[in-house]
């Protein structure tokens, strides 16, 4: 089936959050303007998750600024999200065809397997092929991409070596660019993991958690790079609104995530998250108890179901002056969630990018975590105490944290506003090096 190219002309600028404004380099991108590089970029993108989309806006601006005159398109999950929000051109990850079909019967199945398999996937590398034949530099962008959590196919590992192997048979070079990976718990994961990371002209981790992770499989490059979440590199933004300003209160977020996407080195069990949701809850009591008010927070469109259980749950017990008290629409976008995080004093979060936005705006900010890259984030940042992992998971020992940061609040809040333009400046770093890779 033919892989349809989509293109856009949307103007970029009016998906952008009103709390980000440009930070123009313009010494830098006054030496690109005569340049037309063909840039490629790769991801899980236009599928609802704000983390995802986070990345994508960063680089999508970098570039924007350093190569003006850049040829962008994305390779991705939803390519019709993705065009119609940066107004770039967009092709699937997979193009849709035959092999969507599931017959019920083994036979009929194999039988698929022979007859269309086959001839389907011959036509998908050949499309794919054509796609990158033209193009300078193929980008993989940032997030957790290398897993197999969810499957070997769609954005799982097969497809990131078979687009990274095309292009590199195209004389395209390969670039990851501050990812993560794991978990990857099958052989045929690892093997294609690390055989598309071995393709790659440069290699950036967005921890040292994923560089220790991919040592453990066995891909272990001592030259390869740590280089913060790509996240750091969105456009400044202006000094937070202070949740207190309107009526006197501190303001907390407080994150909810859905259960079945919570996946890590060791997946969280039904009890686990039952606990988990059970001390949130408690924990939402305590604080609307201790004069604060709530702001309900999700990281992915997938997480709304687990938002409405809970403010269901909370209506259970709270009193309808309590719940005046608690902000819960949900984010619709990644700018819209950056909106709702500058409306925040202190952050309780489960979603990885839902602590680094935090972070990012220079909230003090506990983690709930299920997976290593949240452990990971907070010992990047200087901040390994104020992460709690979901399996030992306490109303005791969430309060002892939150009033051991509520204490460090000021001196915390300094802290990662260094921490944040320390990451800048290395992202800048980053972004100079794809410049020269592009001459």
């Amino acid at each position: 089936m033919q892989m349809q190219v989509i293109e856009a002309g949307v103007d970029q600028s009016e998906h952008r959050s009103p709390v980000m404004v440009l930070d123009p380099r313009s010494a830098r991108t006054a030496a690109n303007l005569e340049a037309r590089p063909r840039i490629a970029l790769f991801g899980h993108f236009g599928a609802g998750n704000f983390g995802n989309e986070s990345t994508l806006m960063a680089m999508l601006e970098n570039l924007g600024q350093l190569l003006p005159n850049a040829d962008i398109r994305c390779i991705c999950s939803a390519p019709d999200a993705v065009s119609a929000d940066y107004g770039i051109a967009a092709v699937p990850i997979v193009s849709p065809g035959a092999l969507q079909w599931k017959p019920q019967s083994r036979f009929v199945r194999a039988l698929k397997r022979v007859l269309l398999g086959i001839p389907n996937e011959i036509s998908r590398w050949m499309e794919s092929s054509r796609v990158v034949r033209d193009t300078d530099l193929l980008i993989v962008v940032g997030t957790g991409l290398l897993t197999n959590a969810f499957s070997l196919f769609g954005w799982g590992p097969y497809s990131t070596l078979q687009w990274a192997l095309l292009a590199r048979m195209r004389g395209c070079r390969v670039f990851f660019v501050s990812v993560g990976a794991g978990p990857v718990n099958r052989f045929s994961g690892r093997l294609l993991v690390k055989t598309a990371l071995s393709l790659a002209s440069f290699r950036s981790y967005r921890d040292q958690a994923t560089r220790r992770y991919l040592a453990s499989i066995g891909f272990n490059h001592a030259e390869d790079s740590v280089v913060p979440d790509l996240a750091f590199s969105l456009p400044s933004v202006e000094p937070p609104r202070s949740g207190s300003e309107s009526n006197g209160r501190r303001v907390v977020g407080l994150g909810v995530m859905e259960f079945g996407a919570m996946y890590g080195i060791q997946t969280i069990s039904a009890d686990e998250y039952a606990n988990y949701t059970d001390t949130l809850a408690e924990f939402a009591r305590w604080l609307l108890g201790r004069g604060y008010d709530l702001r309900l927070l999700i990281g992915d469109q997938m997480d709304v179901p687990a938002l409405e259980r809970f403010k269901s749950r909370l209506s259970e017990t709270l009193t309808p002056q309590e719940l005046g008290r608690i902000r819960g629409e949900p984010a619709t976008s990644a700018g819209h969630l950056l909106e709702q995080l500058a409306e925040t004093d202190l952050v309780v979060a489960t979603r990885f990018h839902n602590v680094l936005l935090g972070l990012l705006l220079s909230k003090p900010s506990i983690a709930l975590a299920f997976h290593h890259k949240c452990s990971g984030l907070m010992e990047e940042m200087g901040v390994s105490e104020y992460c709690q992992d979901i399996h030992g998971l306490t109303l005791e020992n969430l309060m002892g944290k939150f009033c051991a940061m509520e204490s460090k609040a000021a001196e915390m809040t300094a802290h990662l506003a260094a921490r944040v333009v320390e990451n800048r400046a290395a992202l800048d770093a980053q972004y100079d090096i794809i410049c020269e890779a592009l001459g």
